[in-house]
Formats: C-alpha cells, structure tokens, sequence
C-alpha cells in the first residue's frame, strides 16, 4: 500500500512520523506499531552531527557495525536504486543538496524496511532524480508512507491520503490521489453548506413563530417555548463545515532603496564533473529588476555558486559596494534556529536599516500563516514549511537590493507557491533563483538563464 501523508505546514505530518518511529512518545492516546515489523525514515534533511561524516561512517550509524565488505555490498545495491555515485570517504557535506536527498532515501533502504517512511523526498532533487524516484516507487513492492507538497508527484504513485486537519486535529481517510481527494473534499463542503442552509432556514422560521406565539400570552407562551427550544435544538445540530487550508497574503519584497547604478558582472564560474572542479567563461551582466535563472543537474555546483555569491567570494564576479543582499538556502541555514521567531525578524528590520515598527512586524508574520502561537517559538522548534515561512518573511524585512534564491518551493505548501511567484516576479532589483521546479518557474519572470552544463 502506497500512501500520501498531506496538511498545512505544521500541522504535525514529520512529528507524526516520529512517533511512528518512536523517536517521540505520545503524550495522550496511543499508537500501536507491530514490533517485528521493520520501519525506516527518509528524512526531510540530513542531521548537522552527520555532516562531517564520510559515506563510509553515515551507512554503518544505520546498520550497526556491519563489516566493510558487507556494507559495501549492500551500498553498492541502494546506492545503485538511488542512481547516485558516492566514494566511500567523501565527506557528507560535499554532497550537493539533490544528492544528500538520494543518501537520505538510500539511509532508509538500506534498512531493508517493510514501512518506507519518505517525508519530503522530491526537496533539491532535479527532473532527472524525481523521475527516477517515482519510477522506483511505483515498482516498490512493499508498504510507503510519503510526506510531499508535489501534487504530480504523488498522483504517479499513491493509491490514498490521510490528510492531517490542522483545524481538528484530525486524520482524514480518503480513496484515491490527491486530485480524488479534491474533489471528494468538494463535494463534501457543498453538502454540508448546504445541509446547514437547511437548518438555518428552519431555525429562521422556528424564532419567528415562537416570537409570533410569545406575544399572544397564555398557553401560547407553552408553544413559543417549545418553538424556541426546537430553534436551539436544530442550531446545535448544524455541522461544522470542512475548512480549507489557508494561503499565505499576497506580498511584495521591497527593494533595497538609496542605491545608484547597481549591478552584479559573472565572467566565470566553477563547476564540478565526476568530483573535480572544472572553471568556465560567461558573460552575466545583471541590473536592477533584472532576473537571471541558474540551471543544471544536481551536483554540478549551483548551491556553491550561490553561496559563493552572497558571501562576496565568487570568483570571476564583480558586485557593486552596499548593495545588500537577501540569501534564501535551502537548507534554511541563514536562520540562527536559537533565535525566536520574532528575534529573527527585528534582525532583519535593523539590517535594513529600519524603524521597529511593532504593527508592521507582526502585520508581515500574519501574512506568513506565523501565529502569536508561534511568533515567540525558537525557529528550530517549527516545521521545515514553517521556517521557509519565516526565512520569506525576514526577505520583506530586509529589503535586499540582491535577492538569491536556492530552492524556494522545498517544503513549502504548494497552496503558496503562486503568491511567491508572484511576489518574486514583481521583485524590481537584481534576483538570482535556483529551482528544479519547471511549474515554479514558469509562474515567475526570468530575464536570463544561465546554464551550468552547456
């Protein structure tokens, strides 16, 4: 059985998985898992303490203390499954992105699980790996649970959803894939709005005859009280209608102001092919409300580049002086997760340059689905959506002049995605955007494309 787990970012869809996995306990109810039964995570990222770890000591932390040629053997066969090519020293943080995602599914396969539990397993990876990822579950024989926002994908694979009800608190059971349940969620709401208009209009009518008898006086006051109580009855058996999730606010990325013939020049740039690192010549000129796409596969160096970008260490790039730049990582990594989120946020209004404008901080959280519940929370308590969530938030903050973006869509609801589209097309200074989302991409304006692998 081949199921998609679904709800709102934070509505509980990775905690519940950890308690699956028992890597939580339940503090109400209980959940009932077979011990023979074998269960595995594909994570959403790798952990920081496995970062320095070479291929070699990550696979044996899942295995324990398998000999080498065993271990060898078995990563030879996942490794194979996940089409990644990974020397048994290298170290875990030289991986790009899309290939740490294929190490953290084959982590999980090289357990040998009856339950594949995958939570966000398309995040970083390009068209080449999705496809090769649905191919492999689609013929995988055994028991998935996945966590994804990509509709498509899990339209190719999964045969029902249990949807998280971030407004209950509840699990909804649906047949089908996610267009199913859409539809199925549809016909739902409109027949329960329209069982509630029914009982409206007889609640209506009950409160108009017991007024009506109510000021004949004698007995009639028997009736009207009758027909008061029977309004009461009916009102407290109208149903609660299904809510929808909801969608973040339209916004806008202000840009940085006070600046003066800004521009950004790559006349080369580094990529790396089988391991090595290979430079190459290009001529970029961006300026102001100027778009430029970065493409390439996974692992020929996109991330670095960026990095090296917004760190002012790239070489062959020239950039003009105080022009700040917004840096979205993937990995979420710009956030310091000790700060609140609200910490976060007067950090990048005094980054800016700003005023602490206390209605319009909390005006942006609001937009942002970002509570009073969880304004106050540590960054690194939130859901991987939600600190995407705050990371946009911080970028209308700051203000930036240079806005680089390096898979924005991971994690995200994709109920959002086209506000953030919208929001990053209207964007009027220089912006730089990594994605391995063609449907994203196609929503956002791109003035240039730079193809790493040409």
């Amino acid at each position: 059985m081949k199921v998609a787990l679904m709800g709102q970012n934070g509505a509980g869809k990775s905690t519940l998985f950890k308690l699956i996995t028992r890597v939580l306990e339940p503090t109400s109810g209980d959940i009932s898992v077979d011990k023979r039964l074998v269960v595995a995570t594909a994570h959403q990222v790798i952990a920081p303490s496995d970062m320095t770890l070479t291929v070699e000591e990550y696979f044996q932390k899942w295995l324990g203390g398998v000999e080498l040629h065993e271990l060898q053997r078995k990563l030879s066969t996942v490794l194979a499954v996940v089409n990644l090519k990974a020397p048994l020293d290298k170290i875990i943080k030289s991986f790009s992105g899309g290939q740490q995602a294929r190490l953290l599914l084959a982590s999980a396969l090289i357990q040998d699980p009856d339950l594949l539990l995958l939570d966000e397993p398309t995040n970083n990876l390009d068209h080449t790996g999705i496809a090769h990822l649905t191919n492999f579950l689609m013929n995988y024989k055994k028991s998935v649970v996945v966590i994804s926002h990509d509709a498509e994908f899990l339209n190719a694979f999964t045969e029902g959803v249990l949807y998280l009800d971030n407004f209950t608190k509840k699990i909804e059971q649906y047949a089908g894939d996610y267009n199913d349940v859409i539809e199925q969620i549809a016909v739902r709401i409109e027949r329960e709005q329209r069982q509630n208009a029914q009982m409206e209009r007889g609640i209506q009518e009950n409160k108009a005859r017991s007024n009506f008898f109510a000021n004949k006086g004698g007995k009639m006051r028997l009736v009207a009280k009758k027909m008061r109580e029977k309004a009461e009855k009916m009102e407290s058996e109208k149903v609660a209608v299904r809510r929808e999730d909801k969608t973040i606010r339209p916004f806008i990325i202000p840009t940085q102001e006070g600046l003066v013939n800004e521009d950004m020049k790559i006349s080369s740039f580094t990529i790396i092919q089988d391991h090595v690192e290979i430079s190459k010549t290009a001529r970029i000129f961006l300026v102001k409300n100027k778009h430029l796409l970065i493409k390439g596969p996974n692992g020929i160096g996109k991330s670095n580049l960026l990095e090296s970008l917004a760190r002012g260490t790239a070489p062959g790039v020239t950039l003009s002086p105080g022009i700040r730049i917004g840096y979205y990582r993937q990995d979420f990594s710009t956030l310091d997760f000790n700060d609140t989120v609200y910490e976060s946020f007067i950090k990048a209004v005094k980054e800016s340059e700003g005023i602490i404008n206390e209605q319009h901080i909390r005006s942006v959280a609001s937009g942002f689905l970002i509570t009073h519940e969880h304004i106050h929370s540590k960054i690194g308590s939130l859901s991987e959506g939600q600190k995407g969530l705050v990371a946009f938030a911080q970028l209308v903050l700051q203000r930036p002049g240079l806005l680089i973006l390096d898979e924005p869509t991971n994690h995200i609801n994709f109920r959002h995605l086209p506000r953030i589209a919208e929001a990053l097309s209207a964007y009027q200074g220089m912006m730089i955007l990594v994605s391995h989302v063609p449907e994203f991409v196609a929503q956002v304006r791109i003035d240039e494309v730079l193809d790493l692998e040409i």
